[in-house]
């Protein structure tokens, strides 16, 4: 258990000052993301964003939210009443939680818990149960699709996501997340994981539901997935949780594969310097992600599950088990490096091989005899 923030021995008084200050932190986050994807999305579309509102449109996000705040909260006649209005919450919280294990610069975290990494992934997917409330207690088939495209999608990628973190925790030899950063004050682990930090980044994108990954919320296909009936705060919520889980997860990947708050000379310059450390590893992983938006169109869902069993699943099984066998055996982490590498390239093959493949022809069956005849 880490010490007080404020000097203060009182741990439930402790833990409530860390909460609120996340609190705080993570609501002032979404809404400078919200403008920043808008801006950045802008730019990549030759358009200006957000003008108007404030300077340079700053205050676009809180007229936004203010204007949903505002919004009646509506239900269908035939919607199931707890399920409806508690799915949102579900969604919502356990994204929250995953913010107690997040190291942002030395000693700054809500806890220090052994078990992070597990920590992060266990909350993290509770989220599911949510989105499928969701769609269920909303009475409409669309939303009933999407939840269960969200259920089968989080499925699937959350084996490799599992994967590539357990991969970094055996080089790391620790499933805590402040001495998995200390452990890279010297080499970040991209170094040594390359092709862990690719298969996170794109299972990273299917958790959370960003392009190209966004079936259960395809407009064109189920007109808003899940939360299609929900409107105001509620529908408020499944917006914070999205932002705010893609800020968590940018955290997390600066933690785990960029050296977090101690490389480079984090542990020597001070706090002041690990901050902007901190900064700039997350910012590069969110300007990925709005990057990504901008430039690739949305997966079929067949093409979406296949890329994860076949392709993403096997990779990663193969990256643990050379993993383990370099370290019990004691080789040089630079054949961690080297098959890494290998590993890149036979995913961009396999890639490119899929994505060159001609879609097979739908041959129209044969009418039958007595049609035929008609």
């Amino acid at each position: 258990m880490s010490d007080g923030i404020f000097g203060i021995e009182n741990t439930w008084l402790d833990a409530a000052i860390r909460v609120q200050l996340i609190v705080g932190l993570m609501t002032v986050v979404v809404m400078g993301l919200i403008y920043l994807e808008r801006k950045i999305l802008a730019r990549f579309q030759q358009r200006l964003g957000p003008t108007r509102t404030g300077p340079a449109g700053l205050l676009q996000s809180v007229a936004d939210a203010l204007k949903l705040v505002g919004k009646e909260d509506l239900r269908p006649r035939n919607a199931d009443p707890w399920t409806f209005e508690l799915a949102p919450y579900l969604v919502f919280v356990p994204v929250f939680l995953g913010f107690v294990v997040v190291p942002f610069v030395a000693g700054w975290e809500v806890r220090v818990v052994e078990l992070g990494l597990i920590y992060f992934v266990a909350v993290s997917s509770l989220s599911i149960i949510g989105w499928i409330m969701a769609g269920w207690g909303s009475d409409n088939r669309y939303a009933m699709i999407g939840g269960m495209r969200a259920a089968a999608q989080a499925i699937s990628y959350e084996l490799p996501l599992v994967l590539a973190l357990i991969s970094v925790a055996m080089v790391a030899d620790s499933y805590n997340l402040s001495e998995i950063v200390q452990g890279q004050a010297g080499t970040p682990n991209i170094v040594w994981q390359p092709l862990v930090v690719v298969v996170f980044i794109i299972a990273g994108l299917a958790e959370l539901n960003r392009t190209p990954f966004d079936i259960p919320v395809g407009e064109s296909e189920v007109v808003g997935g899940p939360f299609v009936e929900y409107s105001g705060i509620r529908w408020s919520f499944f917006f914070l949780a999205e932002y705010a889980a893609l800020f968590i997860m940018s955290l997390i990947f600066a933690a785990v594969f960029l050296g977090g708050w101690a490389w480079p000379l984090g542990e020597e310059w001070g706090r002041g310097w690990q901050l902007v450390l901190v900064t700039v590893k997350a910012g590069a992983f969110m300007f990925l992600v709005f990057w990504v938006r901008a430039s690739v169109p949305r997966l079929r869902i067949d093409q979406l599950m296949a890329f994860s069993w076949k392709i993403l699943l096997p990779l990663m099984l193969a990256q643990v088990l050379i993993n383990g066998a370099v370290l019990v055996y004691g080789g040089s982490l630079w054949i961690l490096t080297i098959a890494g590498l290998v590993g890149i390239a036979v995913l961009v093959k396999l890639v490119g091989h899929a994505v060159s493949q001609p879609r097979p022809k739908v041959v129209a069956a044969a009418p039958a005899e007595g049609e035929a005849a008609s």
